[in-house]
């Protein structure tokens, strides 16, 4: 495993510049993030660090995918002009790219919410059924956006790690919800996801599902076509743009924050993406995905000509590990490295400015996998398996190839001599990345037995109600953050229901044992659809129809 030198000059802060190096190219993560109790979106996803160092992903090599995928027929057999060949891949692959809806509760605050109605907004005489002595805070609920693709017909997905995760990069989403072009809705279980290579696997529970193939990033040359198909700015649904490959093997110091193994080999092009294109594909003009869209060099936070994507013969080996064994493989050659510049060259008595610098070892013992087998600092790395090892990216993409315990064959100058070793690779240490299940229906709801996800109560005396008050129904008085009822058309304290509406016959509703009497023959996942009203202002009050599906 390599780990770039720690005093590199170019480090990207989060959400800052690039420090010291260039200052107009902060680098940020493509979704889109907002927190729900203020409903306003953040609209830039958060610029990350990514570190130096070399991840070194194991596995024999992407073509061996460990569960069935469909290989359609491609497009065109060569490269083909905008024009009618993209609308056809447009038409060909957008079915399949997915738009992700993440929700995130803080862990900081108590699960259950109690939404707070200032008090000038209840009507009179109803203060007492809201708590205002003591009141308690709705959770931090955070809503973020991105994209993903269907590579299997029975649902699973490919996403970037940061779309489904927290701040931290680890933490998954409490809910996942992927929508389909066909407006077709599902609840995303996370089959396991990778914070150093960006990215994460789900599945979804369907058959016959639109794929979109997987091809070879390694065929691709700088000045190729390329889409790039996501969902930019949590509004513009399954946008379709165009433009090159216009450079390949580019590493990022400080992208994925500062874990020594972090990928750094990076498809770069000047296809429009935006904060949301997160985890969306860059497909190739044969209609085959070559990357993973992760990434936007930008002084806003917006598009400005730079994108990135995680290369797919990459991100498919992950997806291989993560579906067969739980966890990514990584295999290591236990050294920290960086790129060669003109110095190095030099003292290296190399004949041209190539290759991959030892700087030391990790962990500095016995042991090491790099020092057991000869090398020593000062080395220059210029070949692995006899594929050119000109810079840290080439070198990292040949040994992620292999799995721990398998061995590579390094050829190395020191001092302008030629040397070879045979270096055994190392389990990364950190190996632990786990399948990891969203949480249950029941954690989400809260409230048990209550398969709305919603605390009800009596209405008040009719001398206590207030003029335009309902004269029957159940009042809402809490609502459980990411519970059925959670969220924008659906309830909220201060409502009263009056009516079901669905599953016919239509029901008045005079007490709570009504509504539950009816909840009782419906089962999780079951429709309801509720008559509500709720008073705007003094002797004023409007209905609304709301829709729930049915919590456990």
């Amino acid at each position: 495993m390599f780990e770039k030198n720690r005093t590199a000059p170019a480090v990207f802060k989060i959400g800052g510049r690039l420090q010291p190096g260039p200052s107009w190219i902060p680098l940020y993560l493509k979704s889109n993030m907002r927190p729900i109790s203020s409903r306003v979106r953040w609209g830039t996803a958060v610029a990350i660090a990514f570190v130096g160092g070399v991840v070194l992903a194991s596995g024999k090599g992407w073509t061996h995918l460990g569960f069935a995928q469909d290989s359609p027929t491609s497009l065109t057999a060569a490269n083909v002009a905008p024009g009618d060949g993209f609308a056809a891949i447009a038409d060909r692959a957008t079915p399949a790219v997915v738009s992700i809806q993440v929700d995130t509760k803080s862990r900081a605050v108590p699960t259950r919410t109690h939404q707070q109605i200032p008090p000038g907004m209840i009507p009179p005489g109803m203060e007492q059924y809201f708590d205002f002595g003591q009141p308690q805070q709705r959770p931090s609920v955070q809503e973020a956006s991105g994209s993903g693709f269907i590579v299997t017909k029975d649902g699973y997905i490919l996403t970037n790690n940061h779309v489904i995760t927290g701040m931290d990069h680890t933490t998954v989403a409490d809910r996942i919800n992927v929508k389909l072009l066909d407006g077709r809705v599902f609840t995303a279980k996370v089959i396991g996801n990778d914070p150093t290579t960006d990215v994460a696997v789900l599945k979804i529970d369907g058959s016959n599902l639109p794929t979109i193939p997987l091809g070879d990033d390694t065929k691709a040359r700088v000045g190729e076509w390329v889409l790039a198909i996501g969902n930019p700015l949590g509004v513009l649904d399954f946008t379709v743009t165009a433009g090159i490959v216009s450079a390949k093997n580019r590493s990022l110091p400080g992208l994925l924050g500062n874990d020594r193994y972090a990928i750094s080999d990076l498809i770069q092009t000047d296809a429009a993406i935006n904060p949301g294109n997160s985890g969306g594909p860059m497909v190739n003009t044969r209609g085959e995905v070559i990357g993973i869209n992760n990434a936007i060099a930008s002084e806003t936070g917006y598009y400005a000509g730079y994108g990135f994507a995680v290369p797919i013969t990459l991100a498919k080996k992950v997806m291989d590990d993560i579906i067969a064994h739980g966890h990514v493989r990584f295999g290591i050659l236990g050294v920290a490295i960086t790129e060669v510049d003109v110095d190095a060259a030099a003292v290296a008595k190399l004949d041209h400015v190539y290759g991959v610098l030892v700087q030391g070892f990790n962990p500095d013992n016995a042991d090491n996998p790099a020092r057991k087998a000869g090398l020593q600092e000062g080395d220059v790395i210029v070949s692995a398996d006899g594929q050119p090892a000109d810079r840290v990216s080439s070198l990292q993409r040949v040994v992620r190839n292999h799995a721990p315990g398998e061995t590579v064959h390094l050829e190395f100058v020191r001092y302008g001599k030629k040397m070879t070793a045979d270096v055994k690779l190392a389990p990364r240490p950190t190996d632990s990345t786990t399948a990891r299940a969203v949480v249950s229906p029941a954690a989400i709801n809260g409230v048990p037995g209550t398969k709305l996800g919603a605390s009800l109560a009596p209405l008040p005396p009719a001398d206590q109600r207030p003029p335009g008050f309902p004269n029957h129904g159940v009042l809402v008085t809490d609502v459980v953050g990411l519970g059925p009822s959670y969220g924008p058309g659906k309830l909220a304290a201060g409502m009263v229901i009056t009516e079901v509406l669905f599953p016919t016959p239509r029901r008045t509703i005079n007490s709570i044992a009504d509504l539950q009497s009816i909840l009782g023959t419906l089962k999780a996942g079951d429709y309801i659809s509720l008559n509500v009203a709720q008073l705007v202002g003094r002797g004023d009050a409007i209905n609304s129809v709301v829709n729930i599906r049915l919590g456990q």
